[in-house]
């Protein structure tokens, strides 16, 4: 198996550094394909080739350019093609994005078994085409004569991929035939994870919960809402679920920004896991708390909301704007900085500080699919040791007695469990407060064997799979002697 999932992990960059041959005038193909001609580049494209081509542009610029997703999609500043497709071609383009970069292996020891060599395209965009097809031949409901037809287009249409047009028609005309075979005598959700961070699942976690764990990456993700009022009641309205304690889980159909209470502030959108820290602060009516890392605000809104007097502070001034237009929407007021930690210095101390500290964000691969394509092995100590800086000075700025509760929406044990392990060794004033699943509503298996909250994607079952478990999440509570 690892020798399998290493040849897929590496074949994008093999297209790069093998020397480039000249194509056939027919076309390079692989063995038993056969090739079909496409409309001339003069022609109008046909309809629905801005949307495929967007999601090819978008899926390069995450695989070889490592840009985030998100910010691609910003209607302000994002992906241009994207930018310009009406509302429904947008969301054909999420979803294509979204299940090509969830289900990316898989496609992938597809193309390897109907290529006899790796494409020697250095862009990667040949590669891209193929992946925005075959995600639409195998798990939408396109049909494969449009899915072939547009991709074929495009590859003849652009100057990267144009030699390549023939070999484009011949793998997705004969993965119509064959490739579905492939897909169930190779599939495996752990197929679809980077070969290092699956194999880092499996030596924390056990082989069994890292195979969950990747099956749960697989289903499109539910959305959480925090209450500002009765959760029971909202559930009916919003036509949800309680679901982990008071949060409100669904399966929305259409914008968020049209569900009822959204424009009264009833309501914030955040997974059931983040929830969980402010939480573990207890009662912080008329307490001054400190949100570190604050930006885009849910956890500041429920500090607020528990009636804590909160100084929020971000890096990022631009993500401190977005976190000020959610509290007003909510009617919270809340003091605001922009600050980097490592310089900030507040003009009091602390009752209570809540640092959701930079990580990997390897828990929300199932929200955000990039993140698993985005970082690298090396990103997980360069984070950790930043982790332990900014934990360390957080702990100067709270009172004595206080609490500071620490987390991070990472699944890597050197972003939670053993930063804890290395504050407490060098940090003796502060002790361990160990976390009651029970008391939160939460699972008995969020539990580690420190007490300290370790959420899993493949925890938290619910009567359906599409609205079965949570981020990846860690959190610790420390109390100052």
């Amino acid at each position: 198996m690892s020798a399998n999932n290493e040849k897929r992990q590496n074949t994008a960059h093999k297209t790069r550094n093998t020397k480039r041959r000249q194509p056939e005038k027919k076309g390079a193909r692989p063995s038993g394909g056969a090739t079909a001609g496409s409309p001339p580049p003069s022609s109008a494209p046909e309809p629905g080739y801005a949307a495929r081509k967007a999601a090819t542009d978008l899926l390069g610029k995450i695989m070889f350019k490592r840009m985030p997703l998100d910010g691609e999609l910003d209607l302000r500043n994002g992906h241009p093609g994207y930018k310009r497709l009406e509302p429904n071609d947008r969301a054909l383009v999420r979803a294509i994005i979204g299940t090509a970069l969830r289900r990316r292996g898989e496609i992938q020891v597809v193309i390897d078994a109907l290529l006899e060599r790796p494409i020697p395209e250095k862009t990667g965009r040949v590669l891209d085409i193929l992946h925005v097809a075959l995600t639409q031949i195998f798990f939408m409901s396109i049909p494969d004569h449009a899915a072939v037809s547009l991709a074929v287009s495009l590859a003849g249409r652009d100057a990267r991929a144009k030699p390549y047009k023939g070999l484009v028609n011949a793998v997705l005309r004969r993965a119509t035939r064959e490739g579905r075979a492939i897909l169930e005598s190779s599939g495996a959700a752990h197929l679809n994870a980077p070969q290092w961070m699956y194999d880092r699942w499996c030596e924390v976690y056990g082989s069994e919960t890292a195979a969950a764990i990747a099956q749960a990456h697989l289903m499109e993700p539910y959305v959480d809402f925090s209450i500002k009022g009765n959760a029971s009641e909202w559930a009916e309205r919003l036509g949800g679920v309680i679901t982990a304690g008071d949060s409100v889980r669904l399966v929305p159909d259409g914008s968020i920004e049209n569900l009822p209470g959204f424009s009264e502030g009833a309501w914030w959108v955040q997974d059931a896991a983040a929830a969980v820290p402010a939480r573990l602060l207890g009662d912080v009516q008329g307490l001054h708390v400190a949100d570190l890392c604050a930006a885009p605000g849910g956890k500041t809104m429920q500090l607020a909301a528990a009636g804590a007097h909160v100084t929020a502070v971000d890096v990022s001034a631009r993500r401190l704007e977005r976190l000020s237009d959610n509290m007003a929407r909510m009617g919270f007021d809340v003091e605001t900085i922009a600050s980097d930690l490592r310089s900030f210095e507040p003009n009091q101390p602390f009752d209570a500080i809540l640092l959701d500290a930079p990580c990997s964000a390897t828990g929300t691969i199932r929200r955000h699919p990039d993140v698993a394509w985005l970082k690298r092995e090396d990103d997980v100590a360069k984070l950790a040791d930043l982790q332990y800086e900014l934990l360390t000075r957080a702990a100067e700025w709270l009172k004595p007695g206080g609490v500071l509760v620490y987390c991070t929406c990472s699944l890597e044990q050197e972003e939670g469990e053993l930063q804890i392990q290395r504050f407490l060794l060098e940090s003796p004033q502060f002790s361990r407060e160990l976390f009651d699943a029970a008391a939160l509503g939460m699972p008995a298996a969020v539990i580690n064997e420190q007490g300290d909250f370790r959420a899993l994607p493949c925890h938290n079952r619910q009567e359906t799979a599409r609205l079965s478990g949570l981020d990846g999440f860690f959190a610790a509570k420390l109390r100052k002697a």
